[in-house]
């Protein structure tokens, strides 16, 4: 009787430690480094590209496409890819950076943490996690408006 009081007492205290909890899998939105090697020019294929310095404001209408079956392998940030997730890769952005992603063809959106770098093929401008892909129902390669997250984005 005394350790059912005991655990419940203790689970309780948390409630009212004045730290919020949040969900397991939900990460602080860190500001991009930008000192840090993902963030500086790197080349691809002879091409080279310089991230941003900033991507407030940012807005772009382009195609996605969506990757999944790297699982395991690690990001630009060097974080675990994890397909089922809700990350993206763009060739510019500064990482980690948080966008929103709204599919053209059906309105439907999805709040993405851009942590690696790509899509490296011709006409695509993002490409989201198989996981964020099924949420806006992305099939292959479809039109969709990146936003940059911030205040003026509202939360739907």
């Amino acid at each position: 009787m005394m350790m059912l009081i005991a655990v419940l007492i203790s689970g309780c205290a948390s409630m009212f430690s004045g730290h919020p909890s949040r969900p397991s899998g939900v990460s602080i939105q860190r500001a991009p480094n930008l000192a840090a090697p993902y963030n500086k020019p790197y080349k691809v294929r002879g091409i080279t590209y310089y991230p941003m310095r900033s991507a407030v404001g940012y807005r772009e209408v382009g195609h996605a496409s969506w990757y999944g079956t790297e699982s395991g392998n690690r990001t630009a940030m060097g974080t675990r890819f994890v397909p089922h997730g809700l990350t993206a890769a763009h060739k510019t952005l500064p990482l980690p950076s948080r966008v929103r992603v709204t599919n053209l063809k059906n309105g439907r959106h999805v709040d993405v943490l851009v942590n690696d770098r790509g899509p490296f093929k011709k006409g695509r401008v993002i490409d989201l996690s198989h996981g964020a892909a099924k949420k806006i129902g992305l099939h292959g390669v479809d039109k969709v408006k990146i936003e940059h997250l911030n205040d003026n984005i509202s939360k739907k």
